[in-house]
């Protein structure tokens, strides 16, 4: 099957400047040579063929600032499309968005289990191809599929070591080859640092902490304004942090890791356990599925529950034992609380700072904020667009 390229045709310039102007909005032609380091005609140039070509539009004049208002230029946000895809560890969720993050079909969420499970590679294939054919737009309108996902993740290599083996091949290149579509993937706490970085609250910020609540609980590192990966590129399991010497056995196979004391599926499972034993509260049983549960509790919390505020108190607080040891290494200026559990983070911040006090120096913990994401739940799928619009140049560079 042939592979769509993500490109377009003409070259690495007029790809990098439809890159450029989906992060950065309107810009100029001026503006564009200062960045890439091109004489204005060749820019100028590039831009009226992408103009003609249906991918850029003519935005305006920029306000005045005493001389000539210099002509600004935007990404046609229906030029091409892009398929994202957020994965955690039970379900899937697929959304065609524009070039200005805008959904345009329906989300379709698929419940994938990815744990042990040997059939999950081809159940997500067959829900991708379903989405993009019942969507009714064409393939070569498609400039990528993102995807972001649980486990120890290569993303250059597009392999994933815990979940979703394609027989030793590369995840991203087996996907590509079976919808006919480029597909890049990364580890989900990457790609929602990423959206942060670029679209949410830690926008232009350089050094940044994101902390991804979810299912697990993940952190991307944004260092020197880039995704922090580690010499393998395994960094930010946060998940794994022991906090305990001998509580509850982690997935990992380890005792007391943080994930395993106060992920959402935890608090889900102790939900349960709760309701069982005649804890007074509005959450009704799910008999076993946590992902209703988490969300449930989530919703209960916000609405003055009691145990769902005891239960998820519980959890900041040792998430904020977590981050204590993070702030201590890292003295982040900023720790963004995002994904799932963004929707209880008002919440969650009372425990997490009662923790800081009590196992960070008041010094370190004094300089860093505590912010809550505007992206939630969001976070992950507009990172797997980002992560296909990072590589839109790659092809026709390596040309």
């Amino acid at each position: 099957m042939e592979i769509k390229s993500s490109g377009v045709k003409g070259g690495w310039l007029k790809n990098m400047i439809i890159k450029r102007l989906y992060f950065d909005n309107a810009m100029s032609c001026a503006g564009l040579s200062q960045l890439f380091d091109k004489s204005i005609p060749s820019i100028t140039k590039a831009v009226n063929e992408l103009i003609k070509e249906g991918f850029v539009v003519e935005e305006g004049y920029a306000p005045s600032s005493g001389g000539r208002r210099p002509l600004m230029y935007n990404i046609n946000a229906k030029a091409m499309y892009i398929l994202a895809v957020a994965m955690d560890q039970l379900s899937a969720r697929l959304q065609l968005i524009d070039l200005q993050n805008n959904p345009v079909a329906d989300m379709a969420t698929v419940d994938i289990k990815l744990q042990n499970n040997e059939q999950a590679l081809a159940m997500l294939i067959n829900s991708l191809n379903n989405y993009v054919a019942q969507s009714g737009i064409p393939k070569n309108k498609i400039a990528g599929i993102g995807i972001g996902m649980p486990g120890f993740i290569n993303a250059i290599e597009g392999i994933n070591y815990t979940y979703l083996d394609a027989g030793g091949r590369s995840l991203s290149d087996y996907i590509s080859e079976k919808t006919g579509i480029t597909t890049y993937i990364d580890n989900d706490s990457s790609l929602i640092a990423l959206a942060e970085q670029k679209f949410g609250i830690a926008k232009f910020q350089q050094e940044v902490m994101v902390i991804n609540l979810g299912w697990g609980i993940g952190l991307g590192m944004i260092i020197d304004g880039k995704i922090f990966r580690g010499s393998n590129g395994f960094a930010g399991e946060l998940s794994h942090i022991p906090i305990s010497d001998d509580s509850a056995l982690c997935a990992c196979g380890k005792r007391g890791c943080l994930e395993a004391e106060a992920s959402m599926l935890v608090v889900a499972e102790k939900a349960e356990e709760g309701i069982k034993e005649g804890r007074i509260t509005s959450l009704k049983t799910m008999h076993g599925n946590f992902k209703m549960m988490g969300d449930a509790l989530m919703e209960a919390a916000n609405q003055g529950d009691q145990f769902a505020l005891e239960l998820l108190s519980d959890a900041g607080y040792k998430i904020g034992k977590a981050l204590a040891i993070l702030i201590h290494i890292m003295n982040p200026a900023n720790i963004v609380l995002s994904g799932r559990g963004a929707k209880v983070g008002k919440i969650l911040l009372a425990p997490i700072q009662q923790a800081l006090l009590k196992y960070c120096i008041p010094r370190l913990a004094s300089g860093t904020e505590l912010l809550i994401s505007s992206l939630g739940f969001d976070a992950e799928l507009i990172g797997a667009a980002v992560l296909v619009m990072e590589n839109f140049d790659k092809e026709e560079k390596g040309r």
